[in-house]
């Protein structure tokens, strides 16, 4: 699962993702972060679901920052995609696949790197707002 967490700037000096691993022993892995003195945003891969995710939110809420459950990474229009595969070997991590049917997206392995973005010729991929 894939969140963001916002923070207030008196929360952006303490080490909050290090007491929630601590807290509860589930790595969280950075896929993207803006943090200035005076606030901070990043959107996290949580490796949990069920009862150890809701464990993971309620630690970075009880340090006092924003959560938010993130939704698709990529947007496909599908009126744009031709299915012509430019996307595919871009991706590091294997999460598009093509069929001759249609263009799968896997979120579990989708970093938001934004390679097939980039690599599509016809403009048929884009980055989820992330609000």
């Amino acid at each position: 699962m894939k969140i963001k967490i916002l923070y207030a700037h008196e929360k952006v000096k303490k080490p909050v993702l290090s007491t929630v691993i601590l807290k509860t022993n589930v790595p969280l892995n950075i896929l993207e972060a803006t943090v200035t003195p005076s606030k901070g945003e990043m959107v996290v891969d949580v490796p949990a679901s069920g009862r150890q995710l809701e464990m993971v939110i309620e630690a970075l809420k009880a340090e006092g920052v924003e959560v938010k459950e993130l939704g698709p990474t990529i947007e496909v229009v599908k009126d744009k995609c031709v299915l012509c595969g430019a996307c595919v070997s871009p991706c590091p991590t294997g999460a598009i696949t093509l069929t001759m049917e249609k263009l799968e997206i896997d979120e579990q392995l989708c970093v938001r790197c934004k390679a097939c973005v980039v690599a599509c010729p016809f403009k048929a991929l884009s980055m989820a707002t992330m609000s």
